[in-house]
């Protein structure tokens, strides 16, 4: 990212966050405090110039935030998960297969996942080709798709995971030698957006203009080293209510929020978060929810801990 871009981006938080996490530390209630949401991040408040947050506990460990800010204006949906605990679970459905070595897209509310477990959030996954095929890595119960594209993975053992599948380090782990029924997840996603706290190049910028600088409905998903926590973000966009976000604004969201790794996911009209049994954002198609070729999802899995 260009450094007076994001200088700009991120100045207009000073100023803003001490009276924000006064703000919003004041509207938590005192009582049951094991049940109550996650705080929303001062200084994400502050970057989005925030007119309400709206949290909920969607699950232990787990909180489904709504955001609104004339700053776009922006919608944002956002779940923040915990994910170093034992009872997480993160769990990649495929679109049932097609004809002609394809897959028949599917809407995300409909690849919600038949497991031992809760799915208490989910979002749509990777981009994907004329055949409803993801185009980067993937792999789940019952598929394996190898491939060098930036992804998302989790296992049991490592917890979640964000970098390039089949590259150096843990991310040869997550790529030829994945195998479906492994305990071992992977959506792909492009481009990776934060990685090791710092902006990953102009986010391809100059390369794809059309697609990086502009303002689209976006889904990404980040990851804090530190806590662990699990960020998944869905902005609408293409309407006046929300406008959507380049990846440059998208990233600096994702600074704020204090993830190490972030990456972007399919966007535009697939966007779509869904929480606790319905979707709770406003997919830009006129239709509704695009089929997609697969979904993330994040499962409460009590039973998994103690084992």
């Amino acid at each position: 990212m260009n450094q007076n871009w994001r200088t700009h981006l991120l100045s207009r938080a000073s100023g803003r966050s001490t009276a924000l996490v006064l703000l919003l530390a004041a509207c938590a209630a005192p009582d049951r405090p094991s049940l109550l949401p996650s705080p929303f991040p001062g200084g994400a408040a502050a970057f989005l110039a925030v007119d309400s947050v709206r949290g909920v506990r969607v699950a232990d460990g787990a909180t489904y935030f709504a955001v609104t800010s004339p700053e776009g204006p922006w919608q944002l949906h956002l779940v923040a998960s915990e994910g170093l605990r034992c009872d997480l679970e993160m769990v990649v459905t495929p679109a049932p297969e097609g004809g002609d070595a394809g897959r028949e897209r599917t809407a995300v509310s409909a690849l919600v996942p038949r497991v031992d477990g809760i799915p208490y959030a989910g979002v749509n996954g990777d981009f994907f080709t004329d055949a409803g095929l993801p185009i980067g890595p993937e792999t789940s119960e019952t598929t394996h798709r190898p491939g060098a594209r930036p992804a998302l993975a989790w296992s049991p053992e490592g917890g979640p995971w964000i970098g390039v599948a089949g590259g150096e380090g843990r991310g040869g782990e997550y790529g030829a030698e994945s195998r479906p029924g492994n305990d071992v997840d992977v959506i792909g996603g492009f481009p990776l957006l934060i990685r090791g706290g710092e902006v990953v190049g102009d986010l391809e910028v100059a390369a794809r203009p059309s697609f990086a600088a502009a303002r689209h409905p976006r889904t990404a998903a980040g990851i804090d080293r530190d806590t662990g926590m699990l960020w998944l973000v869905v902005v609408d966009g293409r309407s006046g209510e929300s406008v959507g976000m380049s990846l440059p604004e998208l990233a600096a969201l994702f600074h704020e929020l204090g993830v190490e790794d972030a990456v972007n996911l399919d966007g535009g009209g697939s966007s779509t978060m869904w929480v606790r049994g319905k979707v709770v954002n406003s997919p830009s198609d006129p239709a509704g929810e695009r089929p997609v070729a697969n979904g993330l999802w994040l499962v409460d899995r009590p039973g998994r801990c103690g084992h």
